[in-house]
């Protein structure tokens, strides 16, 4: 944004905020006047439309504590007045023009008036904390007066947050988030993004005099009725009869793609016992995980006469084995 920008503009009036307001006022002023001037809510209204740019402007240096004093010191300086890059309809006494002094400042044009010599000292305490305050800053550029500029910044990062669907994580997706202008921020989710994790948008966060910034999306990944993610591993549970336990068998599991895929049990298998099936989990560029598969023996609820004949014959035939055998002195304390 020009500093003569700054000038003209009272970003706490367009808001409807004092100038001491806090963030927390300041933001919610934005929020109240956004939503009511928002494009979508006015289509064809002019005033509407100039009015939402006014409060997106002013909120976006307001809330920025670094361009909020910047402002605040431009502001103190103007005095409210029109400065031109020519001194014509200047200030009072026809001085050099308010570009011409501060142009370097904000990353314009440096006209001949730079050269005449201002120094920290000539400006208020609120300018001097932009120049780093004293006598002068390493590492920025100079001039012959002694005036001294800061180093070029790159603007700040912005935040956004979004949540996908499982199956958008494991197989990567693109979701678009709006600008409160209207303009829409399209986002690609790489395939294998964990919960919580940060993808970031290259030049998509607030100017600077160094380039844009960048936007960083936090993602939340929903649940899965059937899949957890362990790492890049997947886990799941899956039922088996009694008598697939006891003699073994093969069955077939659900996997990532839809796909169900054969897998043997080897008899005796306890309930709870977790088998795995080699690169069955999540595919990202650096590896593949796998599908852990933990295994639950499922008691009948209804038995026909021959499965209950079948069951009390397995009984008496199993009457010698006790699976509770040593479990009382395994409990004394």
């Amino acid at each position: 944004m020009a500093s003569q920008d700054w000038v003209d503009k009272d970003f706490y009036t367009i808001l409807g905020v004092s100038k001491d307001a806090s963030d927390a006022d300041i933001k919610k002023a934005y929020r109240k006047l956004a939503r009511k001037h928002h494009p979508d809510q006015n289509q064809g209204d002019a005033g509407s439309e100039r009015m939402f740019k006014d409060v997106s402007e002013a909120y976006s240096v307001l809330s920025d504590a670094e361009q909020r004093q910047q402002y605040d010191a431009i502001r103190a300086m103007g005095g409210g007045a029109r400065f031109s890059a020519g001194g014509t309809g200047g200030a009072a006494g026809g001085g050099a023009g308010f570009e011409d002094i501060f142009g370097n400042l904000f990353g314009q044009g440096a006209g001949p008036r730079q050269r005449t010599g201002f120094s920290n000292s000539n400006l208020p305490p609120e300018f001097a904390d932009l120049f780093g305050g004293g006598g002068g800053m390493g590492g920025g550029s100079s001039f012959p007066g002694g005036f001294q500029s800061s180093r070029p910044q790159k603007g700040a990062d912005r935040t956004a947050s979004t949540s996908i669907s499982f199956a958008g994580a494991i197989n990567g997706t693109t979701i678009g988030l709006r600008e409160p202008s209207g303009e829409q921020i399209d986002v690609r989710i790489p395939a294998g993004i964990r919960d919580g994790q940060k993808v970031r948008v290259k030049g998509k966060g607030q100017p600077g005099q160094a380039g844009t910034g960048d936007l960083m999306v936090a993602v939340s990944v929903k649940e899965h009725p059937l899949f957890k993610r362990d790492g890049d591993n997947i886990r799941v549970h899956v039922p088996v009869t009694f008598p697939e336990a006891a003699l073994g068998a093969q069955i077939e599991v659900p996997t990532l793609t839809g796909e169900m895929v054969k897998m043997r049990i080897p008899a005796a298998t306890p309930s709870g016992r977790t088998l795995r099936l080699k690169g069955r989990g999540v595919k990202t560029a650096k590896a593949t995980g796998d599908l852990l598969v933990t295994v639950e023996v499922i008691v009948p609820q209804n038995l026909s006469k021959e499965a209950e004949a079948a069951v009390e014959a397995f009984r008496d035939a199993t009457k010698d084995a006790d699976p509770r055998a040593g479990l009382a002195a395994k409990a004394r304390l």
